[in-house]
């Protein structure tokens, strides 16, 4: 079996550890891009330090890249960052940053690697969210961040397509990650999605046919969005 090459951004925790862990099982060469080192000793995973908003650093990262293999079958973009308060309360840098990492990220990791692109082979998956379909109350930076992110995919798809890539964009609902620990104690961790219910929609999309993209997959917990 020829092996497979994944980029997965954001791998030092949260979703992006899960992934990692779900492509070395099946027999992924994983590369784990994030800012600071990830836990996941394996030899077919390599960790590189990489701030996805920055163009040099992620373009050092391709270069690293590029001494194991010459394309990605698999790209995911998952580095994101997650905040709440209201407009009033939320200053114009967290704003900001919630667009820089969340939209510029994503667009610095498909303009700088393009050239790692395998005709007709790899498959690109962004990580959006619910948030990029619709607002949500004190959420107005992620949600912009996230709405954004789904236009520049969908543009993107349009201009690649004569590379015969595929294109597949993951809308959850909450997810009890780490994350949450940090925001408030106000959500009922019981109604998110667990982790292990990511990996599965995500597995879905992974050993799909190849012909097959997903330009929009929405899923929640059965309780519905988060409120």
């Amino acid at each position: 079996m020829r092996t497979q090459y994944a980029l997965v951004t954001g791998s030092s925790s949260g979703l992006g550890y899960e992934i990692s862990q779900y492509l070395l099982e099946e027999e992924y060469v994983v590369f784990g891009a994030s800012r600071s080192e990830t836990d996941i000793t394996h030899p077919r995973f390599i960790d590189l330090e990489v701030d996805v908003t920055d163009e040099e650093s992620v373009q050092n990262m391709y270069d690293d890249i590029g001494k194991e293999t010459y394309g990605l079958h698999l790209v995911v973009s998952n580095a994101g960052i997650f905040e709440m308060g209201s407009v009033l309360d939320t200053p114009s840098e967290v704003f900001l940053d919630h667009l820089k990492t969340n939209a510029l990220g994503p667009y610095n990791i498909l303009k700088f690697g393009h050239d790692f692109m395998i005709k007709d082979v790899s498959h690109l998956i962004h990580i959006s969210s619910i948030a990029g379909k619709r607002g949500f109350e004190n959420v107005s930076a992620y949600c912009a961040s996230k709405f954004a992110l789904n236009g520049l995919v969908e543009s993107v798809r349009e201009e690649w397509k004569s590379l015969g890539v595929r294109f597949s964009t993951l809308m959850p609902g909450a997810i009890d990650t780490p994350i949450w620990e940090n925001i408030s104690d106000d959500f009922e961790r019981s109604k998110m999605l667990d982790p292990e219910d990511f990996i599965q929609v995500f597995e879905m999309v992974v050993k799909s046919p190849p012909n097959m993209q997903f330009s929009d997959i929405t899923f929640l917990h059965k309780s519905g969005a988060l409120e």
